[in-house]
């Protein structure tokens, strides 16, 4: 399967199978292109046939000289042959292997809190009560999280625990037992906790930033950009912004991190369909790992994207992408987070076909100890697979999850970005298709033009 597009001049060539990206001139850009026609019912050509060079030739010729399009026909049988080019789709076999994988938990999200001090709009777990009663997570039910994960990774070493809410420093006590025990249960387990926070900033003050950048592998700062697009989306109780109080906080912090990851992490919605405009703030404002995500709301919200608003955000990502460029080549860039595209290893075959794991390899624990596929599915009884207690008890549905992968989702199948996205968002496809093996279709073009432009942007900066 091929996938071809131009952008920002530069004429991209990726073989979907292999993983194999080209950056080439025009006249090859259409040879491959002709070539596909050419093989279209072929399910991977070896050598090209003297009559599939003589129609692509024919086609061409009157655009190029014969003789660069055979010299162009050349090129792509080396790349056949050296199987980066036109390639046959050998994951679909590893699928059945790994539906029988025994299920190993290597990721717990610990709603640390049902509760919050901010009133976003677009919250999903409404203000942070997630359908239900707010509440704090106690050192017990924490606890025996931790020791659930540790009795369920199998061999596994590397552990990651992430705090979240809510908002997790209204129960910051509870966060700092919890990283204790964790290290206390290290070596007697051989493990190690990865631990990981997000905040919205509101309560950080210096003790607990010192905390986290001793004990916090990455920590997550929640703001939408611009002051007057954050403060919309993300006041106070009472209605006043939070811009002012939480940037010179988040500007001390990620100075302080060193070494360790930090990411400025926003939200855009229809209010802010020059999103681009916001990272940019972000890097202007000195924050050197920044994201920035669509919402993703009901239709009926005011503030949701919808298809029409499509046109206008690829044209955002094209310029992110070009002054992303720009910048990097200046000596004064910044990393984006979906711009963050390993070209040379990327992903196992596994995160490949099965994407982010939730519901089987990750689960979220509410404060009470109930287990959910993921922090999107908090409050759907549904989708409640056990608690603390008793362990994974609703075994039907984590094996639907464990069954969801690119190949068991249409939309996928012919997809070139089925393995840079893994598929999708399991929550987003329940929430708007009622199944997790469809797909969010807006989400869907939004990925598909973030990974073009990372791509691009690799092509770019090889030429430095």
């Amino acid at each position: 399967m091929i996938h071809q597009y131009i952008n920002n001049g530069y004429h991209i060539v990726l073989d979907v199978n292999s993983g194999s990206v080209h950056s080439v001139d025009a006249l090859f850009y259409d040879v491959v292109k002709a070539l596909s026609d050419v093989v279209a019912d072929m399910e991977k050509p070896e050598k090209l046939t003297e009559d599939q060079r003589n129609a692509v030739v024919s086609a061409l010729e009157g655009k190029y000289p014969k003789e660069d399009l055979e010299d162009a026909l050349s090129d792509a049988q080396e790349l056949i042959d050296a199987e980066e080019l036109f390639t046959a789709d050998i994951y679909k076999d590893y699928v059945v292997d790994f539906k029988k994988r025994q299920t190993v938990v290597k990721a717990l999200c610990l709603h640390i809190a049902h509760d919050c001090n901010l009133a976003c709009q677009y919250c999903f777990a409404e203000e942070g009560e997630y359908h239900g009663r707010r509440a704090l997570m106690s050192f017990e039910v924490g606890k025996k999280a931790l020791d659930f994960l540790i009795a369920n990774s199998g061999n596994r070493v590397n552990l990651e625990v992430d705090f979240f809410g809510g908002e997790p420093l209204m129960n910051w006590n509870v966060v700092k037992q919890l990283v204790e025990y964790g290290r206390s249960q290290e070596k007697a387990h051989n493990k190690k906790f990865r631990f990981t926070l997000t905040t919205n900033g509101v309560l950080l003050n210096d003790e607990i930033m010192e905390f986290c950048n001793k004990e916090m592998s990455n920590v997550v700062l929640s703001l939408d950009g611009r002051k007057e697009v954050n403060d919309k989306m993300r006041p106070f109780r009472n209605g006043t912004g939070s811009y002012d109080l939480i940037v010179p906080k988040f500007q001390k912090f990620a100075e302080s991190r060193g070494d360790k990851d930090y990411f400025v992490r926003g939200t855009f919605t229809r209010n802010n369909l020059d999103f681009s405009n916001d990272v940019l703030h972000f890097a202007d404002l000195g924050f050197k790992k920044l994201s920035v995500e669509p919402v993703v709301a009901p239709p009926e919200a005011p503030y949701s994207i919808r298809e029409e608003d499509l046109p206008q955000i690829v044209e955002e990502y094209d310029r992110l992408a070009k002054e992303f460029v720009k910048r990097e080549k200046e000596g004064r860039g910044f990393k984006f987070f979906h711009f963050m595209l390993d070209l040379s290893q990327g992903p196992c075959v596994a995160k490949r076909l099965s994407g982010c794991g939730s519901g089987t390899e990750y689960l979220a624990v509410t404060p009470w100890g109930d287990f959910y596929p993921c922090h999107q599915f908090v409050g759907m009884e549904d989708f409640l697979l056990g608690n603390v207690d008793e362990g994974i008890t609703n075994t039907k549905v984590r094996d639907e999850f464990k069954l969801c992968n690119v190949y068991a989702k249409d939309k996928c199948k012919e997809c070139f970005a089925r393995f840079y996205c893994s598929g999708g968002c399991a929550a987003n496809s329940y929430n708007f298709h009622g199944k997790i093996t469809d797909a969010y279709d807006i989400g869907c073009e939004m990925q598909k033009k973030r990974i073009e432009c990372a791509i691009m942007i690799r092509a770019a900066l090889a030429e430095e």
